[in-house]
């Protein structure tokens, strides 16, 4: 008997038209896969809050379905929204690299998240899921450990970049990209391809690991006399790498600064991706017994992070007093939105005495992400059928899409997804069906908070806030008077003062009519109410904020 025909979908949930939250779920009739699971970091738009994850209302809906999480690489884009999917649908198979399984499963223990299924996967493995063999294909990037994924289902193969770039060069554990890998995987006939887009607008091809190694590496020849404190991303084990071989070449001994900073280069000496001689590491605590000459420390806060290492020397606040002729060296480049906290970092080191040698002074980072040259090469050798750009803003998708389309394929092949988008692929077609609920979640402590409760907070940031304490005796119909009027970050003038309480009195007469006084009505009416008649005097919308108090029927009038 012929088996009903079931169709091959992709949900975008997170990851389009944003850098970051990556999340997306590969449907084939009911059973679904998940590829990543990610995170970001506020903007201005979310005051008070800790951390962006994905709305996992969608797979929240369809737990039982799921047959498995693949992590394509370690970074907090990728995973950081892992454990808060635990929470809400625990015991989902994940699959990733060591580096990658062992930072999330310290996230998991910080998280107090012990329901993980953790299965550890090597370049080239191959893993049936439900419908889905997955194999995990190695790739440069900015971490090791990291996987495009070739991605088998009943209607064909999906092609997944991951995060990546083209190192002939590479350092460390990893290992020259081989370009026949790809040309072999698309000579099996690829589906669907989804692409990272982060760096379509840059032209040519990313420049190899090792030039930042040589870098440093004269930088410490240049300032044999001084402190040099390097500040780089944790997650970069193979830049960490360089760093510790030079500082040892120099006869400098290296202490590990940031929590981050000291938990994943652990992970990294454990699982033997980190080559260092455990006599020349020293505690960030002992840095103070050496002489400058003879130290060298490894920093977390390249991006200006508020309770970071570096951010904390530049205030002193940190065990490691900033001194006099140290040398700070900023391994990175700025994230967009970051630009304002790197440069008060950089001040304050300069305050305290300190050099500075930063992205603009010098050659200190090269990107892990795909240039121009590098994104054209994938597709032609993958030469899909059907192409969806993912991993970055929406200019970004739209780029790469014409990219796609400049080298052949059909435009009407092309799709650039927005979050909550759902795609099937039919057989020569790719076709939009009904957006699925999908968004993101805003992390505050432990606690997820609403939309609305950060519209609010933005409110009350910029516009200000009126507190009206109502004293009433819903019983006897009364109001105490005057109205209590109270405000915060806003500037109330009498005549202002002055109409919210006869709005208020108006309002409280209306409602007690001949009728029962309703509390939750009433505030919910005087809010509005209040914050119409603001706007006949000020161009400002303060956050209206009505308390009823109500009194015992014998209280004084």
């Amino acid at each position: 008997m012929k088996e009903k025909y079931k169709p091959l979908k992709v949900a975008f949930l997170g990851g389009v038209g944003e850098i970051g939250k990556n999340l997306t779920a590969i449907i084939y009739g009911e059973d679904i896969l998940l590829v990543d699971c990610g995170s970001t970091f506020p903007d201005t738009n979310a005051p008070g809050i800790d951390l962006i994850v994905p709305d996992f209302s969608f797979l929240v809906e369809n737990k039982k379905h799921i047959k498995g999480l693949v992590v394509t690489h370690g970074h907090e884009d990728h995973i950081g929204g892992i454990p808060y999917l635990l929470k809400e649908i625990p015991n989902i198979p994940i699959y990733g690299s060591d580096l990658a399984l062992a930072i999330l499963n310290h996230k998991l223990e910080e998280k107090r998240v012990n329901t993980a299924k953790l299965n550890v996967v090597k370049g080239f493995d191959s893993i049936k899921l439900g419908p889905f063999t997955v194999e995990f294909i190695p790739v440069a990037h900015s971490i090791i450990g990291a996987f495009a994924l070739a991605i088998t289902t009943p209607h064909g193969l999906i092609f997944h970049t991951g995060d990546f770039k083209i190192d002939y060069t590479p350092i460390g554990n990893s290992k020259p990209v081989d370009i026949s890998t790809f040309a072999k995987i698309g000579a099996r006939g690829v589906k669907l391809m989804l692409g990272e887009s982060t760096n379509i607008e840059k032209p040519g091809t990313t420049i190899s690991e090792k030039h930042v190694g040589k870098t440093i590496d004269k930088i410490f020849m240049a300032n044999p006399d001084k402190r040099i404190i390097v500040a780089t991303f944790a997650s970069n084990v193979n830049r960490v790498q360089q760093i510790i071989k030079i500082a040892q070449k120099d006869g400098r001994k290296v202490a590990f600064s940031g929590r981050s900073m000291i938990a994943i280069s652990e992970m990294a000496i454990d699982l033997g991706l980190m080559d260092v001689d455990k006599k020349d590491l020293v505690d960030v605590d002992h840095v103070k017994d050496y002489a400058p000459n003879q130290v060298c420390i490894i920093s977390t806060g390249s991006q200006g992070e508020p309770m970071s290492a570096l951010t904390r020397m530049a205030n002193g606040e940190d065990k490691v007093k900033i001194q006099e002729g140290d040398l700070v060296v900023i391994s990175s480049s700025a994230i967009p939105g970051n630009e304002k906290a790197i440069y008060t970092v950089i001040n304050n080191l300069y305050k305290r005495g300190a050099k500075v040698l930063y992205g603009s002074l010098e050659e200190l980072h090269v990107s892990g992400h795909a240039c121009r040259e590098e994104l054209k090469m994938m597709l032609s050798l993958i030469r899909p059928q059907f192409f969806i750009p993912v991993h970055g803003e929406y200019r970004h998708l739209k780029q790469h899409a014409k990219m796609a389309s400049d080298i052949g394929i059909k435009a009407s092949n092309i799709e650039i997804a927005e979050i909550g988008d759902v795609i099937e692929i039919k057989k020569n077609k790719l076709q939009r069906l009904d957006k699925v609920t999908a968004g993101a979640l805003f992390v505050d402590g432990e606690d997820n908070l609403s939309h609305d409760t950060i519209k609010q907070r933005k409110q009350l940031s910029n516009e200000g806030m009126i507190v009206v304490v109502c004293d009433v005796n819903a019983k006897m119909r009364t109001i105490r008077t005057p109205i209590t009027i109270r405000t915060s970050g806003f500037v109330a003038k009498d005549e202002i003062n002055r109409d919210i309480e006869l709005t208020t009195l108006k309002l409280f007469n209306e409602q007690t009519d001949g009728k029962p006084f309703d509390k939750n009505a009433f505030e919910e009416v005087l809010k509005k109410r209040v914050a119409r008649r603001i706007t006949k005097f000020v161009q400002q919308k303060p956050l209206i904020m009505p308390i009823v108090v109500e009194m015992d029927e014998d209280a004084n009038e």
